[in-house]
C-alpha cells in the first residue's frame, strides 16, 4: 500500500470524504463506529474521512458537511424494503425466519436508511465520486432506482454460501469478473477472483445506468459501477461492490488476498482530489462573475438615476462608448444568463485547460479596457479642442 508523505499532506488542504457511521449497543448506550480499515485505506490514499453519526435528525443537517468531495459508504442493518418495494414477497414465516438466522442485520434502522439515501442521491445530483462498500452498495442501487433481494436464500435459491458466522474473516466465495471493467483491470485481467462475503441480501434489479462488473456463481452481481461517471482522472467516480476488498486479507496478516483490492480505495480518491480541484477552480471562475455581474449592475443604476434626466448630446456619446443604456443592461443580462449553459459544458473541461481560457481572457479583458480608455480620452480631447475654438 502506497503511505501518502506527512510533509506533503500537512501542506495543502486534502479533499473530505464522508462516511456514515453504524451504531451499536453498549452497556445501555448506542456507540457510534466505522471499520478502521475503511479509515486507514482513506488516510493513506491522501484524503481526510469525516465522520457523519448516525444520530437523529442528522440528516436535516447534512448541508453543514459541505463542502463534500466524495462519499464512501459500507456497512449496516438490511435497507427498509418500502424503499425498494411496493410490499414484501415473502410470507410471515419466512420473514420470522430471516429475522432469527440474521437477527444482527434485520432491525431497519430508518435514520441511517435517510441518511445514506439523501447522501447518496446528492452524489448522483451533483456527480460527487461515490463508493459503496457492501451495504453501501445497495443504497446506490436503491437510490438509483434499482431493487434488492430481501433475503438471497428465500428469494434466488442460491447454493452459494454468501454468508458464513462461522468462519466470518476466512469465507470466501468465487467470483466472475466481467472483462473490460474496471474491477477486470485492478485485478490484473483475471476472469475469476475469490472474494469473501457477509450479507444476506443483494442486487435484485440494477439500475439501468449501472453496468456489472463481477458475478457470483449463482449470478448474484458482486460489483457494478456506471461507464459515464468512471474517470477518476477528471473527478468521477460511481461503483459499488457488494464484497469487502478491505478486508480481504490472508490469515492473520494485513497483507491483500490480491494487490486489486486497494485499487478501488486508490482510484476513489483520486476522483475526490481532481473533484476537489474543479470545486475550487468552479468557485474562483463563479467570483469572477459576480464581479463583472456587480460591474453591470453599477452600470444599469447609474442610467436609471440618469434615467429622467434630459441629457446632452455629448452625454448620451459618452454613454453609448461606455456600452451602457437601460436597453442594453437588460440585454446583457439575458446574454449572461445563456452564458451559464455553455459554463456548465465547460464543467467537463479539465482544470488545466480552464486555466489557458481564464488566462486568455484576462488578456483580452485587458486590451479591450486599454481601448476603451484611448477611445474616450480621444473623444474628450476632441471636445476640449472645439470648445477652445468657440471661445476663440
Amino acid at each position: 500500500m502506497v503511505v501518502a508523505d506527512d510533509h506533503n499532506l500537512s501542506s495543502k488542504i486534502l479533499p473530505r470524504v464522508l462516511i456514515v457511521s453504524r451504531r451499536t449497543l453498549r452497556k445501555n448506550k448506542f456507540v457510534d463506529f466505522v471499520g478502521e480499515y475503511h479509515l486507514d485505506l482513506i488516510v493513506s490514499c491522501g484524503a481526510v474521512p469525516v465522520i457523519v453519526p448516525r444520530v437523529n435528525g442528522i440528516h436535516s443537517m447534512l448541508q453543514s458537511f459541505e463542502p463534500i468531495h466524495g462519499v464512501l459508504l459500507c456497512e449496516g442493518e438490511d435497507i427498509d424494503p418500502s424503499l425498494y418495494a411496493a410490499e414484501s414477497e415473502l410470507s410471515t414465516e419466512e420473514m420470522e425466519e430471516i429475522k432469527r438466522l440474521h437477527a444482527s442485520d434485520t432491525a431497519i434502522d430508518r435514520e441511517k436508511d435517510s441518511i445514506e439515501m439523501t447522501l447518496a442521491r446528492l452524489c448522483l445530483e451533483k456527480n460527487i465520486p461515490f463508493l459503496g462498500i457492501c451495504r453501501g452498495s445497495q443504497i446506490l442501487n436503491v437510490a438509483a432506482g434499482g431493487t434488492l433481494y430481501q433475503d438471497i436464500d428465500k428469494e434466488l435459491g442460491t447454493t452459494t454460501k454468501h454468508i458464513d458466522y462461522d468462519n466470518y474473516d476466512e469465507h470466501r466465495h468465487e467470483a466472475r469478473v466481467v472483462e473490460e471493467t474496471p474491477l477486470h483491470k485492478w485485478f490484473g485481467e483475471m476472469d475469476e477472483i475469490m472474494v469473501n462475503s457477509y450479507h444476506h441480501q443483494g442486487v435484485k434489479r440494477l439500475a439501468t445506468r449501472f453496468v456489472p462488473m463481477a458475478y457470483a456463481p449463482d449470478g448474484l452481481i458482486e460489483g457494478f459501477y456506471d461507464p459515464i461517471r468512471y474517470e477518476p482522472e477528471e473527478g468521477e467516480f460511481l461503483m459499488g461492490l457488494q464484497f469487502h476488498p478491505e478486508r480481504m486479507r490472508l490469515s492473520g496478516s494485513d497483507e491483500f488476498d490480491y494487490p486489486g483490492c486497494a485499487t478501488a480505495y486508490q482510484e476513489f480518491v483520486k476522483a475526490a482530489i481532481t473533484f476537489q480541484k474543479k470545486q475550487l477552480n468552479g468557485t474562483k471562475m463563479e467570483m469572477m462573475k459576480k464581479k463583472t455581474l456587480v460591474k453591470s449592475f453599477s452600470v444599469a443604476e447609474l442610467l436609471e438615476a440618469q434615467a429622467n434626466t434630459v441629457l446632452s448630446k455629448q452625454q448620451e456619446n459618452r454613454l453609448k462608448q461606455m456600452g451602457a443604456t437601460v436597453r442594453n443592461s437588460c440585454v446583457y443580462m439575458k446574454r449572461m444568463k445563456r452564458k451559464e449553459e455553455q459554463e456548465r459544458a465547460m464543467d467537463k473541461l479539465s482544470a488545466e485547460r480552464l486555466t489557458d481560457l481564464l488566462s486568455f481572457h484576462r488578456m483580452m479583458a485587458r486590451l479591450c479596457s486599454d481601448a476603451i480608455k484611448r477611445k474616450l480620452l480621444d473623444s474628450e480631447d476632441r471636445t476640449i479642442e472645439s470648445s477652445s475654438s468657440l471661445n476663440y
